[in-house]
C-alpha cells in the first residue's frame, strides 16, 4: 500500500517535499475448506465418478480411486478450495444428485 505524506505547513502548490512511503499490509491468505463426499448405498458408482470428473476436475483414474475411497472408508476429500468455491461445489453436487434422485451428499469442513 502506498501513502503520500506532505508537510501541511507548506503551500498546496509546493510539491517539493512530497514523499512516497511503502508500508507492508498484513494480508493473510483466505481460509481453505475441504469438500467431502459421503458414502451412501444407493448412488451408482458411475454417477459418482462422473461428478468427480465434471465438478472436481479429476481424470478417470483419480475419480475412480476417490469413488472407491468414498465407498470403502465412508467419505473422501474431493478438493480443497476457498469458502465460496467450496460452497458452490457442495451446492451444485447436492442439487445434481437430488435432480437424479440419488442420496449422494457433499459437505464442507475447514481445512
Amino acid at each position: 500500500m502506498m501513502v503520500f505524506n506532505s508537510n501541511p505547513a507548506k503551500q498546496p502548490d509546493d510539491q517539493s517535499d512530497l514523499q512516497l512511503e511503502e508500508t507492508e499490509a498484513d494480508v493473510k491468505p483466505p481460509p481453505l475448506y475441504k469438500v467431502i463426499m459421503l458414502n451412501d448405498d444407493f448412488t451408482p458408482m458411475d454417477f459418482v465418478v462422473m461428478v468427480l470428473v465434471n465438478y472436481f476436475g479429476m481424470n478417470q483414474e483419480q475419480a475412480t480411486a476417490t469413488m472407491l475411497e468414498v465407498h470403502h472408508k465412508g467419505r473422501a476429500v474431493c478438493g480443497i478450495y476457498t469458502r465460496e468455491v467450496a460452497e458452490t461445489k457442495v451446492m451444485l453436487v447436492n442439487e445434481l444428485a437430488k435432480q437424479h434422485q440419488h442420496p449422494l451428499l457433499c459437505l464442507m469442513e475447514q481445512a
